[in-house]
């Protein structure tokens, strides 16, 4: 493999807008909202979720836009970061998006891809074990989800051409798919009485305790609010993806805020107009105690019938294949940028002779597939919720630091709204990252530790090193 080899720019503004698209419709938005309804009880309040979500994701967006005009090149928010602060807080980003983030969203949505194949395909099922080892059991969708891996892996070393197809085909087919299901909702199976006694809830605020709202009493509104904003964050999470690639992206001046901006809109709309129709579907009874939490599949059966399953189960294969190739897609450009930058191993900074990093693909697969053997992916997301949080609110910091410190650096796009916007973003994440501080400490220490175990590995890492082998380094 020839080191002078270099990221060829071959996708356009469609291509990166699907990008962020298909990097953050996964299985969520079907799965989600039975949670969210159960913590907040009311219909108004389970659209003001979404609508808060869309609205927190599409600030951040908007604020990214500035500095991936100022930073166009692979690595994304790392960079940003790096260049904001220091290469250690760059570096506990990229640690902790290989360790959990980006390898434990491509094993759980590899995992949730073989189990909705396994309505189609019974032999596919999480409950037929292949192999009992005695300290592990290994079940056909464990196989299936590694060898989605695999595939989807392979396809993309074999160049960002390759990945784009996949990517742009089944992200547009997923989006004419889940608005199919929406105005068949409306068409076929919305009822009025269902409708009208759902929207009578309001905008009351508490648990759900059979068909009874019990509102809250003081505080524990809040708790609730931030604790149901976790499924609907990461169901809107991964649309920073888009800026791992920006060695590879006609114009990125130009076409990553942009396709930030479209994707996280067209999502948004999307995740809303899903759940109205969940709201003219079901009862919020039916919505909150969906088996499984798969109101999906639930709405799907009420508006199709008996082959409501069956469509369902096609529609996630599709949403969750072109979901697993976007977070390989672009992950892997992440621990490429690190190991350029003396911060990953050596070997990982190389690109093959199609101008992809091909060894930090297979690095990222190897480690998603022994998460999905572990069975610790969904327990490792949970826990870092709280840590994407925060690094999100330190890189839309980085943008004021950056106005005071290179006041003078070119910038083709200004963060939109500034300084309301990305203030606005980093109050309301920041008084939900408390909440879930206060509220669910389970999570929010766990994620932390990740977190902070990366410092004596930064220190490990760079301790031969003088300042000058550290791109950044202060």
């Amino acid at each position: 493999m020839a080191k002078d080899v270099a990221f060829k720019q071959s996708l356009g503004l469609l291509d990166a807008t699907m990008i962020v698209v298909g990097s953050m419709i996964g299985s969520g938005i079907f799965i989600v909202s039975a949670d969210i309804t159960r913590n907040v009880g009311s219909a108004g309040w389970l659209i003001l979720i979404w609508v808060l979500t869309g609205l927190l994701t599409l600030t951040a967006a908007l604020s990214y836009g500035e500095l991936s005009g100022m930073f166009p090149r692979a690595g994304g928010q790392y960079v940003y970061l790096k260049e904001a602060f220091n290469p250690l807080v760059g570096f506990l980003y990229g640690w902790s998006f290989f360790a959990v983030i980006q390898a434990g969203s491509i094993a759980a949505v590899g995992v949730a891809f073989s189990k909705f194949a396994a309505y189609i395909f019974p032999g596919l099922s999480e409950k037929h074990i292949l192999f009992d080892l005695g300290f592990i059991k290994i079940s056909a969708a464990q196989i299936t989800s590694i060898g989605l891996i695999v595939v989807l892996t392979y396809i993309n070393t074999l160049g960002v051409k390759e990945g784009k197809l996949i990517q742009t085909v089944f992200t547009l087919a997923k989006i004419i798919a889940l608005a199919g299901l929406v105005i068949f909702g409306f068409g076929i199976a919305a009822n009025k009485g269902i409708a009208r006694a759902n929207w009578d809830t309001g905008l009351v605020l508490g648990h759900r305790e059979g068909n009874q709202i019990v509102p809250y009493l003081g505080l524990a509104g809040l708790g609730a609010i931030a604790s149901s904003m976790v499924g609907s964050l990461f169901s809107s999470d991964s649309w920073n993806n888009v800026t791992f690639i920006a060695g590879e992206i006609k114009k990125p001046q130009r076409n990553i805020g942009l396709s930030l901006f479209l994707g996280t809109l067209i999502v948004t709309a999307i995740y809303v107009a899903t759940n109205l129709m969940y709201i003219y579907v079901l009862p919020l009874h039916d919505i909150a105690n969906a088996e499984n939490d798969r109101v999906g599949v639930t709405a799907s059966l009420r508006i199709f019938g008996d082959n409501g399953t069956i469509v369902m189960a096609v529609l996630l294969m599709i949403s969750t294949f072109g979901c697993d190739n976007g977070l390989i897609l672009s992950g892997a450009r992440v621990y490429y940028t690190m190991a350029r930058d003396g911060l990953f191993f050596r070997q990982i900074g190389v690109l093959n002779r199609n101008a992809v990093p091909a060894r930090a693909l297979w690095m990222q697969g190897c480690w998603a597939s022994v998460l999905c053997l572990s069975g610790k992916y969904n327990e490792l997301l949970a826990y870092v919720i709280f840590v994407v949080l925060i690094f999100y609110i330190l890189t839309i910091l980085g943008i004021f630091r950056l106005r005071r410190t290179r006041p003078d650096w070119p910038r083709p796009y200004k963060a939109f709204g500034y300084p309301l916007l990305p203030l606005f973003y980093i109050v309301v994440a920041g008084a939900i990252c408390v909440l879930l501080f206060i509220y669910i400490p389970a999570f929010t220490w766990p994620g932390l530790g990740i977190v902070l175990l990366g410092i004596p590995i930064y220190y490990a890492i760079t301790k031969n090193k003088s300042p000058h082998d550290i791109p950044g380094k202060f």
